[in-house]
């Protein structure tokens, strides 16, 4: 049972950025819509919401394409970044019952940028118009697909500018939901940020002594699950892992396992914690800058980062989050924390498990510690709530900032990006690239570009991505029915995160299956897969010379060999190779070009 309540009143607290946000604004041309299109936005942002917590949290996409009498003849979603677009999933059900239907989008298409799949499929599968419920929230995305459809002659309404009715507002809201990671990662550059706890009816989360299992029901904690499967990262403190020694793993069978973070400035931390054992989830400690050398070593020989802090708070380690591309994040810390996460105004949603139980206790933790009010009228009101019963539980949750909703910076039709004439030709233009709806993001391996190359026997196989081929040829050419076995595992993972965890995972496990030589080979093993995906996709090829001049970053913080680093500390490998490879292709079109004038 869920009960929402209405009129939702927005706090007093929100940064001064907030105002930044303008009103959607509607245009002179909006007309009324039937009552159907409100339910198949709906439905669209329903459907996108169907790979929370298999995959990495990334922008969700759903397409739902009906026709005239709005009877739904396909519906699609996009898995994870890397996979096969919504749109055209959507299509592919459909058939030729796509040709004059229309196709309703809870956001406007854009999970690669550089790649036109979910444009293309939509125009060729004969749809006549496109609803879309929002406009694309990052900047060099927004509004692109629109134009594009609308230039190939496809009717495009967009909910709230060119629609309006309570019923779409209703349907705009699901699909300002289903995306509020990324919206608000846009508008405050940091992570959406989720507070989690579970307590008494009498407000504790453990008793006096500390000792907390199980404050809340069995079917909480496994919705609780679900929510750590929706997170890129899950923050708990030193005290956490000192008192309840947890594992904080999603435990729900999918191959999406959220990184640990452990927030401690002292290292006041056990020797040994289920958290140290990296082999099923990673982990890494914040602590501040200096912090007991000695612990830092013992848990970096663990395989646990950890990371230093000029000043240990929660708005830099969100930043720090927000710089390794984390979308999610969810706080399961206990109330000493959780206070300065609410006060720097980086939470945005709270979950509150509440159990039919009374403990008592005047020393017994609380969930959130001191905020400094001194009257009830300074409380915190949380935005949208719903109650939902779990159980013998009751999960109250809501929002403590509204959800930014972006769409009214719409560029203009003649808008174009250029370099700054102005430019000193000494000035070094670097390009970064990492998540797949980044700037440059077609360069990322997890693009949605499969590969058809020969494997070792010369037989030809089309590989997903770039990185399912990488992770495979670990194991190519060993002798070893297990190798055989784990190459064909990681050729059919559903996406390139799959493939890169389990490739990763059985290296680790299985060192002794590792063909001898990939130290010496890998370089080249990548650079294969390069060539062939920039040689068989034109517009990656046009892409990758447009960036003549430019240094070619891979931006991964953590990726030292193949990527950037955080602060530059890394080789960049991917984007030597890439700027390699863009020599090679310029020189070839320079020969050409001089054979022609000969």
């Amino acid at each position: 049972m869920i009960l929402l309540l209405s009129a939702p009143t927005f706090p007093t607290f929100i940064s001064s950025t907030t105002t930044k946000l303008r009103c959607r604004t509607i245009r002179a041309t909006a007309v009324a819509t039937p009552p159907k299109d409100a339910v198949l936005v709906r439905r669209a942002a329903e459907v996108a919401d169907l790979s929370a917590g298999l995959t990495s949290p990334h922008p969700n996409f759903g397409c739902v394409i009906a026709r005239k009498d709005r009877e739904v003849v396909g519906e699609g979603f996009l898995y994870a970044q890397g996979t096969k677009c919504a749109e055209l999933q959507a299509v592919e059900k459909a058939g030729e019952l796509a040709r004059g239907a229309t196709a309703y989008l809870n956001l406007e298409p854009g999970d690669c940028c550089g790649d036109y799949t979910a444009v293309s499929s939509l125009v060729q599968a004969g749809i006549s118009r496109v609803v879309v419920g929002l406009r694309h929230p990052l900047q060099h995305l927004r509004g692109k697909s629109i134009q594009a459809l609308r230039s190939e002659g496809i009717q495009v309404d967009v909910v709230g500018e060119d629609l309006q009715s309570k019923l779409l507002e209703e349907a705009l809201r699901s699909c300002l939901i289903v995306n509020a990671p990324l919206l608000f990662r846009s508008a405050y550059h940091v992570p959406f940020s989720v507070l989690k706890y579970a307590m008494t009816l009498d407000g504790k989360i453990a008793a006096s002594s500390g000792h907390a299992s199980w404050v809340s029901s069995k079917l909480s904690r496994n919705r609780v699950f679900e929510l750590r499967g929706r997170s890129d990262a899950i923050i708990v403190g030193g005290s956490t892992v000192r008192r309840d020694d947890p594992r904080l793993t999603a435990r729900h069978g999918g191959s999406h396992v959220p990184v640990r973070i452990v927030m401690s400035q002292t290292l006041d931390l056990p020797d040994e914690a289920k958290l140290w054992n990296v082999f099923d989830a990673y982990t890494i400690v914040a602590t501040q800058r200096g912090a007991r050398k000695d612990v830092q070593r013992k848990l970096a020989t663990k395989g646990v980062e950890v990371v230093e802090f000029d000043i240990l708070n929660p708005r830099d380690v969100m930043a720090y989050c927000y710089d390794r591309g984390y979308l999610s994040i969810l706080w399961e810390c206990g109330g000493t924390l959780a206070a300065p996460a609410i006060s720097a105004g980086i939470i945005h949603k709270v979950f509150a498990f509440i159990a039919p139980k009374i403990i008592g206790g005047v020393n017994a933790p609380s969930p959130v510690g001191e905020l400094g009010m001194i009257q009830m009228s300074q409380a915190l009101n949380l935005i949208d709530v719903s109650f939902e019963q779990i159980g013998p539980d009751m999960l109250i949750s809501g929002f403590l900032q509204p959800i930014p909703d972006l769409s009214p910076i719409i560029p203009s039709a003649d808008e174009s990006s250029s370099l700054d004439p102005k430019m000193s030709p000494y000035d070094t233009n670097i390009i970064s690239f990492y998540k797949t709806w980044d700037p440059f993001g077609a360069f990322s391996n997890f693009s949605p570009h499969p590969l058809h190359m020969p494997n070792e026997n010369g037989d030809y196989f089309t590989w997903p991505t770039v990185e399912h081929y990488y992770q495979a040829h670990k194991f190519i050419g060993v002798d070893s029915p297990l190798a055989l076995d784990f190459v064909e595992h990681i050729k059919l993972t559903k996406s390139p995160e799959e493939a890169a965890r389990m490739g990763r995972k059985l290296q680790r496990e299985h060192p002794e299956l590792v063909r001898p030589d990939w130290e010496s080979t890998k370089i080249d093993t990548m650079y294969r897969a390069l060539n062939c995906k920039f040689s068989t996709y034109p517009q990656l090829n046009s892409m990758l010379k447009s960036t003549a001049g430019s240094v070619l970053v891979e931006a991964s913080p953590h990726d030292l060999f193949w990527g950037g680093g955080r602060e530059g500390e890394g080789l960049n490998y991917l984007g030597r190779l890439l700027m390699r490879l863009r020599s090679e292709l310029l020189g070839e079109v320079s020969k050409v070009n001089i054979t022609e004038s000969a």
